[in-house]
């Protein structure tokens, strides 16, 4: 006799089934949205077990009749319409971040590198916050054309391009707790040199380090997936490991992208707001006490939502509580949209930590003042150039001296 016969047939049947969801759960996850900080929703369809179903078309009758048939009982979540909305929302989004952070962290390096010199800790992190903010936003053009056409630019440029991304956006967000810390020391009875030592050198140098180990698995596990219509620029994990090594990620990445800066804001910040609390009433408290909510507020209303999702996201991954299609989309919707935002941050770095100061501004004027300068002396020299070249000599002088 069978081994099987033996076991009730109802027993059997809720093994099965229980089997089938374990099966579907699995060619989801092999087929699930990249777990990586870029676009997730740009994959055709997952599968789900449409368990409803499964009872109201009185399944177990069925089954215990024998004509059961577990395979149509997997379903597709179709995803057109996310890559629809993906296609017209990212390139908009990353063209308009890419302009604005491009024009506000190259004039950050700029000032740094002609006019003016790295004095103080501050210094020295901003201006590696807005190089972090640059190699950012480099990368954006490229995740447009995914958006798009899908990844068409190679292998060597998925795995570059991804292990950029979470490199300089964990960078960015160290650099945020790196400049809390030194405002933090500023206000305190903490007394130490003004000036940049080895120390805040060997600080910035872990902190690019960190950065850099965060994107190595990127670089490694990132490659091309071709699927049906497009091809995906996706992590590609050993089946034995995907799962947990995905949830790993995810977690250091949190903890180091978000709360663990968060909270080393939240306490350095709030020493100097007691400490601006304290002093003299005057024109500058107000102003300092607005510096520090633009500051702590441009950071929580950008990072947090975005960091909300990809926890629910992590949660998903290792309890995989999302069993139908309409949430799968809009968690790919709410990945998108809250991603832009936190990228948008880059754009207000300079804004925030640079143009307030009013030295900054003063070497900002100084260096519109001189290109102006070089600019109306270069259009005089062509001018005098014309004037000796020309027929008419005496007439080009006479404009030339209007």
């Amino acid at each position: 006799m069978d081994q099987q016969e033996d076991i009730p047939r109802d027993t059997l049947y809720y093994v099965k089934q229980l089997r089938n969801v374990l099966q579907a759960q699995l060619l989801r996850s092999n087929l699930s949205e990249r777990e990586t900080y870029q676009t997730s929703a740009m994959e055709d369809e997952e599968i789900y077990f449409d368990n409803q179903n499964y009872f109201d078309n009185g399944s177990y009758g069925d089954y215990m009749n024998g004509s059961i048939d577990y395979d149509d009982y997997y379903y597709r979540c179709e995803k057109d319409n996310i890559r629809q909305f993906a296609q017209y929302f990212l390139p908009a989004f990353y063209t308009a971040t890419l302009i604005i952070g491009l024009a506000g962290n190259s004039l950050v390096v700029a000032v740094y590198a002609y006019y003016k010199r790295i004095k103080s800790k501050t210094d020295l992190y901003i201006l590696n916050l807005a190089i972090a903010d640059l190699l950012l936003l480099i990368t954006l053009p490229f995740w447009a054309v995914y958006a798009v056409h899908g990844w068409i630019l190679g292998v060597a440029m998925c795995k570059i391009s991804s292990a950029l991304f979470v490199m300089n956006f964990s960078a960015s967000m160290l650099f945020l707790a790196c400049i809390s810390v030194d405002r933090y020391f500023a206000i305190s009875k903490v007394t130490g040199p003004l000036t940049v030592g080895n120390k805040d050198k060997l600080t910035c140098l872990c902190v690019w380090l960190a950065a850099i180990l965060l994107s190595v698995p990127d670089f490694i596990f990132t490659s091309v997936h071709q699927a049906e219509t497009r091809g995906l620029c996706i992590s590609l994990f050993p089946p034995h490991m995907a799962q947990p090594a995905k949830a790993t990620i995810q977690v250091f990445e949190i903890l180091l992208g978000f709360i663990i800066p968060s909270l080393v804001m939240v306490y350095c910040y709030s020493a100097v707001a007691k400490a601006v609390c304290k002093a003299p009433i005057g024109k500058k408290k107000g102003k300092a006490f607005r510096v520090l909510l633009a500051v702590v507020g441009a950071f929580f209303l950008t990072q947090l939502p975005y960091n909300i999702v990809r926890f629910c996201r992590l949660l998903d991954m290792v309890y995989l509580f999302i069993k139908d299609c309409s949430s799968s989309k809009n968690m790919d919707i709410a990945i998108q949209v809250t991603e832009s935002i936190a990228l948008f941050h880059s754009c207000l770095n300079p804004i925030l930590y640079a143009f307030m100061g009013a030295s900054f501004k003063g070497y900002i004027m100084k260096a519109v003042k001189e290109y102006s300068y070089r600019r109306r002396h270069q259009t005089q020299s062509i001018a005098m150039d014309c004037s000796f070249t020309s027929l008419s000599q005496s007439d080009h002088t006479s404009s030339f001296s209007i």
